[in-house]
């Protein structure tokens, strides 16, 4: 009689790895870089590239000489993942040796002090950049202006962004502002100024669904943060404004569709089950609401998905009975 022999899951594969899934969250973000180079011209460049390098080389070094580890993981591109995706969070025109420290704090800090990918509880190139936001508060908040590559890399025009005109009408009621806010063709299309990955919510869009219809990510995440927020401006909307035209603002404007579709979906740190998924959607975007009106910052995204990282354990326990189970 032959054995049986019964094998571990998994029994099939599906052909992705870590380094195929990289590369297309890579490619879906090119559009929205290309746009803010266009913007932002050579500050656009320099930044992405010294965050990238700076990510590789430190993950690099980590990894050799602190770990010791004999196999390197920087060809995965995880390390450039995050460093694209810190650039994206920051002014276009901030100074280079800032960039290298939000680089070293999101590996170092953020990845490899865990054991590296997929140990990390927080998204890494979040953990960088709201270091550098409690760190260097002017720097971080010191947004250009598109001017494109007329633009001067550490002497560029700054303004204010839509998200601090909309803050102002919100706390004072004061609507003589709304002529300081850019015309909503030119929000969705990314002329105005911010970080990197806020000018073209076009583009983020775009790169969304290439990763939802490739099956990178699930539209979980991002359609429940983007309702959410939605349904919070509605209902808040300043007395004096129309509730479409708020509503509108604050889903073009700062960092929401850049978390919504590329950051709060990290594998790593976002839940396994659907419904978890859907509430993990629905606190970042509360959470970001309550920030954007009530908090501090005009911009609240960042701390929102860290916040609820740290929640991803209990979401994951949000599943289906297994079959044979007993309730408990």
């Amino acid at each position: 009689m032959k054995n049986f022999i019964v094998t571990p899951a998994p029994h099939a594969h599906s052909g992705d790895s870590v380094r195929k899934n990289m590369l297309l969250v890579i490619i879906a973000l090119l559009p929205a870089y290309v746009v803010s180079v266009i913007e932002f011209g050579w500050g656009a460049l320099i930044t992405a590239a010294i965050s990238v390098a700076a990510c590789v080389l430190t993950e690099w070094l980590i990894s050799r000489y602190l770990l010791k580890e004999q196999r390197q993981t920087i060809g995965d591109f995880s390390a450039v993942l995050t460093g694209l995706l810190l650039a994206f969070n920051l002014p276009s025109n901030i100074d280079w040796w800032i960039v290298v420290v939000g680089a070293i704090v999101a590996i170092g800090v953020g990845k490899m002090t865990f054991g590296g990918l997929g140990q990390n509880p927080f998204n890494p190139a979040l953990v960088g950049r709201v270091f550098l936001l409690i760190s260097f508060p002017v720097q971080m908040t010191t947004w250009p202006l598109p001017k494109g590559f007329a633009t001067s890399y550490l002497d560029a025009e700054t303004g204010a962004t839509p998200l601090y005109y909309l803050k102002h009408m919100v706390k004072t009621g004061d609507l003589s502002v709304m002529n300081q806010l850019p015309e909503l063709r030119d929000a969705f299309f990314g002329v105005m100024g911010g970080s990197l990955g806020e000018v073209c919510a076009l583009a983020l869009i775009f790169g969304g669904l290439l990763l939802i219809i490739t099956r990178v990510i699930t539209w979980h995440i991002p359609v429940s943060i983007i309702a959410t927020v939605a349904l919070f401006a509605w209902i808040g909307t300043p007395e004096g404004m129309e509730s479409g035209q708020y509503v509108a603002y604050e889903l073009l404007s700062g960092g929401l569709m850049l978390g919504a579709f590329f950051m709060a979906t990290d594998f790593v740190t976002s839940p396994m089950t659907a419904w978890g998924k859907i509430i993990f959607g629905v606190g970042i975007g509360f959470i970001m609401m309550v920030i954007r009106t009530w908090g501090a910052y005009p911009e609240g995204m960042s701390f929102a998905i860290l916040i609820m990282n740290a929640c991803v354990p209990l979401l994951n326990k949000l599943r289906p009975q297994r079959f044979g189970e007993k309730k408990k």
